[in-house]
């Protein structure tokens, strides 16, 4: 079991934005940038591509719904959308608030932030949804 499944289940803490029947966004506790969300199915699936159609086309519209939520809350210049699959083999997606490309830059040093702060920052997203 992966840790995104233990997430959704409750066994492991995060920092949850918002959940439904078959997806869940909490934020990252090493984030790109401030807001990095991710949003993953409840169903485990290691390779996004390996989801069926309607699921996957769900997770997009719920992923959009969260960036639109998160644009409301983190200045920046968009939310950018991120899939690469290789830290956790659970399939996922990660929404990051960027000013420019290079914000995207998953090799730079991460933001650190109290758990206050991720808090607070969870609560304006989810109070936007």
């Amino acid at each position: 079991m992966s840790i995104f499944s233990k997430i959704v289940k409750g066994e492991v803490p995060a920092h949850k934005i918002v959940e439904d029947k078959f997806f869940y966004a909490f934020l990252d506790i090493n984030p790109v940038a401030k807001g990095h969300v991710l949003v993953v199915p409840k169903k485990e699936v290691d390779y996004i591509f390996d989801m069926d159609d309607k699921l996957l086309a769900d997770m997009f519209v719920f992923a959009k719904k969260v960036a639109k939520a998160m644009k409301k809350v983190i200045t920046c210049k968009k939310i950018a959308l991120s899939v690469i699959g290789l830290e956790v083999p659970h399939a996922h997606i990660h929404l990051i608030p960027i000013n420019d490309e290079g914000d995207l830059d998953f090799k730079a040093p991460r933001k650190p932030f109290t758990t206050q702060e991720l808090e607070s920052i969870a609560a304006a997203i989810a109070d936007n949804y």
